[in-house]
C-alpha cells in the first residue's frame, strides 16, 4: 500500500485548453510509482505545488483496491491478505476513470477505508482535468495506463526509511500494532516490492532517489513538465479569429427580428445613462421575448384536451420537461424571463468565471438535476464575447448525458466571433439572441458597441466593484 492515506486534490473546476474548433486539447498525465511509504504522495504534492498550474488532479491508486469477498475481508483484518500484490487492484475501473478524465468528463472516484478494508458508501466526484498526477505502487505496472502517461517517475527510497515511515503511519493513523506491521511487511510488502514494484522502474523516464528530500531532482523534473505544458497551452490557448462582418449566420442561430420594440429596448440597455431600475425592467422584458422565441424551438407532440364547453381541442404539448441552466452570475438575469414563458421549468446553475491573469474561463460550481438527460435544456448567459464560457457550459451538459440537439443557448447579445466558435464546436446546439454585434476588442475582450458589464448593471454592483 502507498505511504499515506488516500489523497485526492482537485481544483474547483478546470481550465479549458481548447483548439480553435472547440475540441479539447490533450490532458497531460504524470505517473509516479515507488515502494510503499517511499514518498510518492509527497512528491506528487510537491510537483503540484511547483507547477503552479490550475485545474490539476491527483489520483491515488489506493482508491482502486478491489472490493473484498467476505473471506478475504476476514483475512485482511487478520493481516493475512496481500494488499501489495497486483491482483489487489481494480485496473479496469482505474483505466476507465483515467480515460474519462483525459476526455474532460466527470468521474466518480471510490474512497477506500483502510481501517475497515472496504470502499465507503460515499465517493469523490472530479470534473475533468488538464493535468493528471497519478501515484501508486503499481502506477507503472499496467501497460494501458502507462501508455497514457506523458512523464513516468519512479521514487526510489531506501528500504529502511520506507519501513520506518510505514511503522509510523500504520501505528498512529491506522490503529495497527508494531508486531502486525512488521509481520505484514516481511510477509507481503517487501516480497511484492522486489517481485513486482521494483521491476517497473525500467519504464520510468525519471528516477528520483530519496523522494521528497531530493528537491533538486523534483525541481528539474517540474521545469521539464512546465515546458511541455507551456508548449501545449501556447498551441491551444484561446486565439480570436477574424470573422467577416455581415457573414450569413448558420441556420441554428435565431436572432430576434429587429422590430421597433427590440431596437428600442436595446437603446435603453446600451445607454450608459440608464439607471438600474430602468435597466432591470427592460432587461426582464427582453428576456421574456427571448424565452418565447426559445420555447418555440422546443420539440412538441399532439395533445387533445376537452374545453370547458365540452368540445375537443387538438393542441400540442412539450415533449420533454424543461430545465433552465444559468451561467452565473449574469445568466441568472434571464431566469425571470424563462419562468414567465414556462412556469414549470426547473433551474440549474453553473458558476464559470474568467481568470483575470489568463483570460480563460474556469468552472467553479455545478448544481444540476440528477436526471438532467431527460430534460430539454435552456442554457442562459447574458453576453457572448469569445464564446469560451458557453463552450465550457455546453461540455458540462453533454457530460451529464444531455444530447447536443436538445440544448438551446439563449443570450441577450453576442458577437459574430463567439457565435462562430460555438457553432463550429456544437453545430446541433440552437442559439437564440436578440442582436449580434460586429466587434470584440481583442485586448480587453469588450463587445463593441456592447452593453457593458451586464451583471454589474443589473445587480447594481458597479460602484462596489470600482
Amino acid at each position: 500500500m502507498s505511504n499515506k492515506e488516500t489523497v485526492q486534490l482537485c481544483s474547483q473546476g478546470r481550465k479549458p485548453w481548447y483548439r480553435p474548433d472547440g475540441s479539447v486539447a490533450d490532458t497531460y498525465m504524470v505517473g509516479i510509482a515507488g515502494g510503499s511509504a517511499s514518498g510518492k504522495t509527497s512528491v506528487a504534492e510537491r510537483v503540484l505545488k511547483n507547477l503552479s498550474v490550475p485545474w490539476v488532479v491527483i489520483i491515488s491508486m489506493d482508491s482502486f483496491y478491489n472490493i473484498l469477498s467476505p473471506e478475504n475481508s476476514k483475512l485482511a483484518h487478520q493481516n493475512r491478505f496481500d494488499f501489495d500484490h497486483p491482483s489487489a487492484f481494480d485496473y479496469d475501473l482505474l483505466y476507465e476513470t483515467i480515460v474519462k478524465l483525459k476526455e474532460g468528463k466527470s468521474v466518480t472516484v471510490p474512497i477506500y477505508n483502510f481501517s475497515t478494508h472496504s470502499r465507503e458508501q460515499k465517493s469523490n466526484t472530479i470534473y475533468g482535468a488538464n493535468v493528471i498526477i497519478f501515484e501508486g505502487i503499481f502506477a507503472l505496472y499496467d501497460k494501458r495506463i502507462r501508455d497514457m502517461m506523458d512523464v513516468k517517475i519512479f521514487v526510489d527510497t531506501d528500504s529502511d526509511i520506507q519501513l520506518a515511515r510505514r511503522l509510523q503511519r500504520d501505528i498512529f493513523y491506522r490503529g495497527r500494532d508494531v508486531e502486525g506491521v512488521l509481520d505484514q511487511y516481511a510477509r507481503y510488502v517487501k516480497p511484492s516490492f522486489d517481485s513486482y514494484v521494483r521491476p517497473t522502474m525500467k519504464f520510468a523516464d525519471v528516477i528520483i532517489p530519496r523522494g521528497l528530500e531530493n528537491a533538486i531532482a523534483i525541481d528539474l523534473m517540474t521545469k521539464h513538465v512546465q515546458t511541455q505544458l507551456n508548449d501545449t497551452t501556447t498551441n491551444f490557448r484561446w486565439g480570436l479569429v477574424d470573422t467577416p462582418v455581415g457573414k450569413e449566420l448558420p441556420k441554428n442561430i435565431h436572432v430576434l427580428a429587429p422590430s421597433n420594440q427590440v431596437r428600442g429596448i436595446h437603446t435603453i440597455l446600451r445607454n450608459n445613462k440608464t439607471d438600474r431600475d430602468e435597466f432591470v425592467f427592460y432587461a426582464d422584458r427582453l428576456a421574456v421575448l427571448l424565452m418565447e422565441s426559445a420555447v418555440s424551438c422546443l420539440p412538441v407532440e399532439p395533445l387533445t384536451v376537452t374545453t370547458p364547453v365540452g368540445a375537443e381541442y387538438k393542441g400540442l404539448k412539450f415533449s420533454q420537461k424543461i430545465c433552465g441552466v444559468s451561467i452565473l452570475r449574469a445568466g441568472g438575469t434571464m431566469e425571470v424571463g424563462l419562468k414567465r414563458a414556462f412556469s414549470d421549468a426547473v433551474i440549474g446553475k453553473l458558476l464559470i468565471q474568467t481568470n483575470p491573469s489568463t483570460g480563460d474561463p474556469e468552472l467553479h460550481y455545478c448544481k444540476l438535476p440528477k436526471d438532467l438527460g431527460h430534460y430539454d435544456i435552456v442554457l442562459m448567459d447574458a453576453l457572448v464575447g469569445t464564446g469560451a464560457a458557453a463552450l465550457m457550459a455546453i461540455r458540462v451538459l453533454l457530460d451529464h448525458e444531455v444530447p447536443e440537439e436538445r440544448i438551446i443557448f439563449v443570450t441577450f447579445l453576442a458577437t459574430q466571433i463567439g457565435l462562430t466558435v460555438i457553432t463550429n464546436a456544437f453545430p446541433r446546439v440552437k442559439i437564440v439572441t436578440s442582436m449580434v454585434d460586429p466587434n470584440l476588442n481583442k485586448e480587453k475582450l469588450w463587445i463593441e458597441p456592447g452593453i457593458g458589464n451586464f451583471g454589474d448593471r443589473y445587480f447594481g454592483t458597479e460602484e462596489d466593484d470600482e
